[in-house]
């Protein structure tokens, strides 16, 4: 039998997302049973989705352009740009495309960067369905058959990590390397149970309801959720935290993007077909010191045969944002090497 063997900072961690269950619990019960008058809860709610809508969204660097293209029965919206080998990049929740603008200038030197944003926040669609990662990633395959790559490098953090996994346990050809990043796969033993059990949000992102609990919160939810799993101070810039929180106040932006945790049970029973028959192409486990470096190695051995490693030192969940110049270099060094 598998295990997984834990550094010296799991506790802390384990410390750290129970304070986070706590304290925020308790916000949402305040957020969900807030006895203001409904005018006034009306009204903060409109003002902070109107101001919302007339952002307008963040620009990537000069040398790319957004584009959006119909695939799979939805709209996706992408940046692209670059020369080179094509490297998709998939975010996270919390963020959309625009977690990678720090890299896209230095990556973009190197290779044909795309960067969408998943079904469910931002200028992508946001349908009823298609939550799991299985089908979000025949998205994203379908995308890249439509560009015309059919071997890709793929980069995915957080959510984007349970996407790039389907993406390649299902069309492992297509991919010539993988990067997992900070985060887990769901239904992969003994992690999965260990962390998810103290993950909190994991359950309340995934509860029918909270969609519409948050909406109109944007600003207020997200802001006071990123540094539970952060570890650095205020890792975002005003135009990245404006950006993020823009993208997910976009009309059904909140709901879609927690249908990405509602459908973990799915995604679960899917990664126990996928692991069955494991990666083999190369792949990076990167995680943060103060999150998933304690557990994401070992974890993707689970699933893969050819797996390294890079520790980004100083970081929490936010690996991007915290330490840009290491996550640059690590994926660099990655995905250059021959």
């Amino acid at each position: 039998m598998n295990t997984v063997h834990y550094s010296k900072g799991s506790s802390s961690i384990v410390a750290k997302l129970l304070l986070g269950l706590l304290s925020l619990s308790l916000c949402f019960s305040i957020l969900a049973c807030n006895t203001e008058k409904a005018g006034a809860k009306e009204e903060s709610k409109t003002d902070s989705t109107s101001a919302a809508t007339d952002v307008k969204p963040a620009d990537p660097p000069s040398n790319f352009k957004h584009e959006t293209a119909m695939v799979n029965g939805v709209n996706i919206h992408y940046v692209i740009g670059g020369k080179g080998e094509p490297l998709l990049l998939v975010h996270g929740f919390g963020q959309n495309w625009y977690m990678w603008n720090r890299l896209l200038p230095e990556l973009s030197k190197h290779f044909t960067v795309i960067a969408p944003d998943l079904r469910g926040v931002g200028e992508s669609d946001k349908p009823d369905g298609g939550y799991d990662k299985k089908t979000m990633a025949t998205d994203l395959h379908e995308l890249m058959k439509k560009l015309g790559y059919s071997n890709i490098n793929l980069a995915g953090h957080d959510i984007g990590l349970m996407v790039a996994y389907a993406y390649a346990a299902q069309f492992p050809t297509d991919v010539k390397k993988l990067a997992l990043m900070d985060a887990l796969l769901p239904g992969i033993e003994p992690v999965w149970s260990q962390v998810s059990a103290s993950a909190w949000w994991f359950g309340f992102f995934g509860w029918p309801a909270s969609g519409n609990i948050v909406a109109g919160r944007e600003r207020e939810f997200l802001t006071n959720f990123w540094p539970m799993v952060g570890h650095v101070k205020e890792p975002f810039t005003k135009e990245e935290t404006d950006e993020f929180i823009r993208a997910y106040a976009v009309k059904g932006g909140t709901t879609g993007a927690f249908h990405w945790f509602g459908n973990f049970p799915q995604d679960g029973k899917d990664n126990l077909v996928f692991a069955k028959t494991k990666l083999t192409m190369p792949l990076l486990a990167l995680g943060g010191e103060y999150f998933g470096a304690a557990f994401l190695k070992d974890h993707s051995k689970l699933v893969a045969t050819n797996v390294s490693e890079a520790k980004i030192m100083g970081s929490g969940h936010w690996v991007v944002q915290e330490q840009t110049e290491q996550v640059q270099k690590a994926l660099l060094d990655f995905f250059l090497a021959k």
